[in-house]
């Protein structure tokens, strides 16, 4: 049994995973105020509600956007599961044929979601698009080459935006407004953001499409794909838990 780790922006996804499937999945908020013992103490309860023995973990793997909180993470992963996690990062074997101009440049997330992706989707263009504080468009040939993508503000980073930089507007509630036009400030901040970042997912992908003859698939992924991907045509599947699948195959590679 392994536990893969999720470090993003605004929340840490954690999941204890066998050889084949995910068993158990939380989600916990990114603070980097807390120490290593206030982890391991939400950690420790997340594995004594689903009565899952820590003592049965064989292994972990991390991947990470916040660096300041990775060694933190680290810290809690030694103490509470007496293990040494493998980080994604240079050096771990991963499988993935990275085009980018400086491989170190990708984030780890998205080399995680692509793997996964290519484990499922073989021998087709892929464009992975994971709504998480940005909104992160990855692009893969037919071959399974990694050729790059768009990094976008995501729906959380514009609905901040509008609340910290218009004097007279309010904080919103992330959710799918009842029509376009909107009826209130708030309901007019809602359609923009909503069908904002509709318009942009539609306008990206069209242009990346261009990139190939062959039609690729589109995979949605992160904490906000369920909020919004069923709303746009371009997207053929939703996956939120391509992020752990991609952690755990990467793992898998590795102990060889």
């Amino acid at each position: 049994m392994k536990v893969v780790i999720d470090i993003g922006n605004t929340n840490c996804k954690i999941a204890v995973h066998s050889k084949t499937q995910i068993l158990k999945h939380w989600r916990m908020q990114t603070d980097v105020r807390k120490t290593e013992d206030e982890y391991m103490v939400l950690v420790q309860s997340f594995f004594t509600s689903a009565n899952i023995s820590v003592n049965e973990v064989e292994g972990v793997i991390i991947c990470s956007v916040v660096p300041p909180i990775l060694a933190t993470i680290e810290q809690m992963c030694k103490k509470l599961f007496l293990v040494t996690p493998l980080v994604v990062g240079p050096g771990v074997k991963t499988g993935l044929n990275i085009k980018y101009e400086n491989p170190r440049e990708v984030g780890s997330d998205r080399i995680v979601n692509a793997v996964a992706a290519l484990e499922e989707h073989k021998g087709m263009p892929l464009i992975i698009i994971d709504f998480g504080t940005a909104t992160t468009y990855c692009y893969l040939n037919e071959r399974g080459d990694y050729l790059g993508g768009v990094i976008a503000p995501g729906i959380s980073i514009a609905t901040e935006a509008l609340y910290t930089q218009a004097a007279r507007l309010p904080r919103i509630e992330l959710k799918r407004p009842r029509s376009v036009v909107g009826k209130t400030t708030i309901e007019a901040m809602q359609a923009g953001v909503y069908y904002g970042i509709i318009g942009q997912v539609e306008g990206i992908v069209a242009q990346l499409k261009q990139q190939e003859t062959t039609t690729p698939r589109v995979i949605a992924t992160g904490g906000l794909a369920n909020l919004i991907a069923y709303d746009i045509p371009s997207i053929d599947i939703v996956d939120e838990a391509l992020t752990l699948k991609g952690l755990a195959i990467i793992y898998e590679r590795n102990q060889k």
